[in-house]
């Protein structure tokens, strides 16, 4: 196992080093042409963009995404005879394949006034809205998707962090006459505090690799205001043809989620252990 995942993970990102130096069409034999890969990255405007772009959707998604399968999980927690009804419902969106909910998604952005949300929003005076049309309204409707599509996973794993809390904190704090909400902010919370940290972490790493959303969705647009590092790397290489600067790129972010990874952790250890 450790061989497999050795060949499938590690040798891939080792070849992406060696490429990130090289230019290639991956035919003909490579040249060695050291940092201009990395020097043509950033003096790429669209690179910039793009950087600006992902990071807009990071702190859209975790202000929306992060604290919604929290505040779902908690109330399915305090259901008795539904609990397993209304959790297969919250996972239900994540059985949908990625592009078909995205497709599904783009139906109900429909910019025309017979769209499904122009149409309910015609029925209380407002709209038609061109969500994907204007780059005030592009992002954040693509993050209402990405987070209904992605919420259900997480918030299965808070209902199974909730499950390992122990039921005698809670008589504790009925028999003190703590409220529901003091309960959540005084009980809940803290016990679930790791896996939070744990989860926040992995949704701010998911959320800098954001690729099919906008890429089904607007292939970018409009004028670049969805365009994301993945989209990016993307066009390097299956439009350009330029490997090695798609390499580069890659590794660019990949050593700027390692470095915001080992400072979240850093900053959080304390917190995380309880102190």
């Amino acid at each position: 196992m450790i061989l497999a995942f050795g060949f499938f993970s590690w040798w891939p990102i080792l070849n992406s080093l060696i490429l990130s130096f090289q230019q290639t069409n991956l035919v003909d034999p490579a040249v060695w042409v050291g940092l201009s890969n990395f020097a043509a990255v950033f003096a790429d405007p669209l690179v910039a963009k793009a950087a600006m772009n992902t990071l807009w959707f990071t702190v859209l998604s975790v202000a929306v995404g992060f604290p919604l399968p929290i505040l779902l999980a908690v109330a399915i927690g305090e259901l008795r005879r539904t609990r397993s009804i209304a959790s297969g419902f919250a996972y239900l969106p994540v059985i949908i394949p990625p592009v078909v909910s995205v497709l599904i998604f783009k139906q109900f952005y429909d910019p025309s006034s017979t769209g499904l949300l122009n149409t309910l929003l015609a029925g209380v005076g407002l709209g038609p809205v061109p969500w994907l049309q204007t780059a005030a309204t592009v992002m954040p409707s693509i993050v209402i998707q990405a987070t209904w599509a992605g919420f259900g996973a997480a918030t299965i794993i808070y209902i199974a962090a909730l499950a390992a809390v122990s039921p005698e904190l809670y008589e504790a704090a009925e028999l003190d006459g703590a409220s529901i909400r003091s309960r959540v902010w005084h009980v809940t919370l803290p016990q679930m505090r790791s896996v939070m940290l744990i989860m926040l972490l992995l949704q701010i790493i998911g959320a800098f690799q954001v690729f099919t959303e906008p890429f089904v969705m607007t292939r970018g647009g409009p004028e670049n205001n969805t365009l994301t590092i993945l989209m990016l790397i993307y066009n390097y290489t299956f439009i350009s043809g330029d490997y090695g600067r798609a390499a580069a790129l890659s590794l660019i972010l990949a050593a700027i989620l390692a470095l915001v990874s080992l400072l979240y952790l850093r900053a959080t250890r304390g917190w995380s252990q309880g102190k």
